[in-house]
């Protein structure tokens, strides 16, 4: 059976980097391409990267994509909307529903609007790299495109309908859980399962 490895490299801004591979093809996807390039380059221990792909536009998390295409190649990716939005070109404009192979795995893109228009959170197995759309104990900070009603209508519409054992891999702070968020993230006040 196939195995997943996921590791996390700390950036500049306290991004949070994440390669995600098949342990058995050594095929992986980077999640977050920040700054430095080379730092991620680093810990990929012999992966191939097929995919190089920004939970949303913002430069902490994208920054670094086509510096890291430029060492390891793979195909990058990003939501139509945030490349429209921050002028972000890609090998890849993502939708919803859309699935990035590497190895025997399959990683599902959920677009979670909000935070910025084109944000996603990237899913595989019990594994949701959710980038600013939700932190443990609170969201990705406000900026001028910020949309809080819509990023807060992902949540509760996209997010929630993950199992509750679902890991959350967020684009700062510490990894969490689904469950952990709904009975500790302020944002939620309470409303646990009710929203279920």
């Amino acid at each position: 059976m196939a195995k997943l490895g996921i590791v996390k490299v700390k950036l500049d801004r306290d991004v949070n980097c994440y390669i995600v591979s098949d342990a058995t093809t050594k095929e992986a996807v980077v999640v977050d391409p920040g700054m430095p390039a080379e730092k991620i380059a680093e810990q990929l221990n012999g992966a191939t990267v097929r995919w190089i792909v920004a939970t949303h536009g913002h430069p902490g998390h994208v920054g670094g994509k086509d510096d890291l295409k430029a060492i390891v190649g793979g195909e990058t990716a990003i939501h139509s909307a945030d490349a429209k939005q921050f002028l972000r070109s890609a090998d890849r404009y993502l939708i919803d529903g859309d699935e990035l192979d590497f190895g025997e795995f399959k990683m599902s893109v959920v677009y979670t609007p909000g935070h910025t228009p084109g944000s996603v959170c990237l899913v595989i197995a019990n594994h949701a790299f959710v980038g600013d759309t939700i932190l443990a104990g609170g969201i990705g900070r406000q900026m001028p495109e910020t949309d809080l009603r819509r990023q807060m209508m992902s949540i509760g519409t996209r997010l929630l309908r993950l199992p509750l054992s679902t890991a959350l891999y967020p684009g700062h702070g510490p990894a969490t859980t689904l469950e952990r968020e709904l009975a500790q993230n302020p944002i939620f006040r309470g409303a646990g399962a009710a929203t279920r």
